[in-house]
């Protein structure tokens, strides 16, 4: 069983047990986290979607560590001007564990 959740915009495929790796959420580490903005439910044949979210579906999870993703290099030139400039950028995730999902 698992379904399509938008959190904070993003759509990600939950399965219970697993861990999604999600923008981050400004919630402490251990609390629990739950949304009803659940777009389809799959168990097996039975498949259920929103039109645009499943009534009475929800999802629960538990928030875990705040981490940061892969470091990215921003580089910008105007040729012939001598304009260069080089930045750093790297994005903040939140891991959260995927307890139950109430369809």
């Amino acid at each position: 069983m698992y379904a399509l959740v938008e959190i904070l915009g993003k759509q990600y495929k939950a399965v219970e047990g697993e861990v999604l790796r999600v923008d981050l959420l400004h919630l402490e580490e251990g609390s629990s986290y739950e949304t009803d903005k659940v777009l389809a439910v799959v168990d097996g044949e039975d498949a259920r979607f929103g039109t645009p979210y499943v009534a009475g579906a929800c999802v629960k999870a538990t928030v875990g560590s705040e981490v940061k993703g892969d470091k990215i290099k921003v580089y910008k030139f105007h040729r012939r001007k001598g304009y260069r400039r080089t930045q750093g950028h790297r994005e903040k995730y939140t891991m959260i564990t995927i307890n139950k999902i109430e369809a």
